[in-house]
């Protein structure tokens, strides 16, 4: 153990020399999580413009939301020009008591306000018909009003999608810098020379592993905390459970990023290779993390997420900082986490072996 205790002394003066690195390990998170969001949270109004021939119901114009553009049209338009060269999202016609929609859908989400601003302007000519069918009723006979109370099972009205994608954001972000610096760091020891003189010593392959990554692990630790209340007190990230079971969440995928990382520097013989094996292991987290929501991704492709960190620790962080959950609802996801960081710390000393002369 005194072995694993002068390379962890030793790799922890070696950062607090390279100062340029250290700044890089500490504030680059930071300044990609506020690039996220800066992208992410937003709540805008989305700008509808909808065409309409001028014999159109002014019931239904008149009762399409405020921020939707209605543009009149004398003659029937050419609808596959027509929507390309006045932006239109939509155009809408009446016919026979029936609706004709054209939608653009060049862009889906647009689309899809589209599509409830049509539905909006369909329910005021429904309305409008309806109070016709009530005139003629006695005026005794009257539909009793219906009020609606609505509710937020998580979150409130106020909550954008930051918030939402916030616990794996952060996440992906934390893993992949901890998985590169870790990797940079021992691909460094190893060209060097500085690992294969510790390995020509009676050190053992665990003792070196675990040096390294007791040694990390102050910067580790310092990089997560960091991370959390920078996004928490000035990015304004509501938390809605208990803040030790966040830093338990982010402190155990970390680690995992660094034994990750230390595997990929053993298995690597190149620069090249080292690149490759990074973005194996931290691009297919990004499809298969929860950021793309699982029902717009195949089966057998969703399952691969398994096999990945992130995915566990997404879930994790979104059982505790979205929903208010605790440990009966995350140990499974922190029971895997730890079975990664264990799983690739074996295989780092695994690996080891092949670089040991002696």
């Amino acid at each position: 153990m005194m072995g694993m205790g002068t390379i962890a002394v030793q790799t922890f003066r070696s950062m607090l020399r390279n100062v340029k690195m250290l700044l890089w390990v500490l504030l680059a998170p930071l300044v990609v999580i506020t690039l996220m969001y800066l992208v992410f949270d937003v709540k805008n109004e989305t700008d509808i413009r909808i065409g309409v021939p001028d014999t159109m119901d002014p019931t239904f114009t008149e009762g399409l939301p405020d921020d939707v553009e209605v543009l009149t049209y004398e003659l029937t338009p050419v609808l596959d020009t027509l929507l390309d060269t006045h932006e239109l999202d939509a155009f809408v016609s009446m016919e026979d008591k029936g609706l004709n929609v054209t939608y653009k859908n060049e862009d889906p989400p647009k689309t899809a306000a589209a599509e409830q601003a049509v539905e909006t302007g369909v329910r005021a000519v429904e309305d409008e018909r309806l109070k016709g069918i009530m005139a003629a009723l006695p005026e005794e006979a009257e539909i009793p009003k219906i009020e609606i109370e609505t509710s937020f099972l998580y979150g409130d009205s106020a909550s954008t999608f930051f918030e939402k994608m916030f616990p794996i954001l952060t996440g992906l972000v934390l893993f992949f810098f901890v998985t590169v610096f870790t990797c940079l760091t021992l691909f460094r020891e190893r060209w060097s020379g500085t690992l294969e003189r510790m390995l020509a010593t009676s050190i053992r392959r665990s003792e070196v592993i675990l040096g390294y990554l007791t040694g990390l692990g102050l910067f580790i630790l310092l990089e997560t905390v960091l991370l959390v209340l920078y996004s928490i007190y000035l990015l304004d990230v509501t938390i809605a459970g208990s803040m030790i079971w966040v830093f338990v969440i982010y402190i155990l995928l970390a680690f995992s990023g660094a034994a990750a990382g230390m595997m990929i520097a053993l298995l690597s013989k190149s620069e090249g290779r080292l690149m490759l094996l990074i973005l194996l292991v931290t691009v297919p987290q990004i499809f298969l993390s929860g950021l793309i929501p699982f029902d717009y991704i195949g089966d057998w492709f969703n399952n691969i997420g398994y096999g990945f960190p992130l995915r566990y620790a997404g879930d994790a962080l979104t059982e505790v900082m979205i929903k208010g959950n605790s440990w009966s609802y995350i140990w499974n996801e922190l029971l895997a986490l730890a079975l990664f960081i264990i799983g690739f710390t074996v295989l780092s000393i695994l690996g080891l072996k092949k670089h040991r002369r002696v």
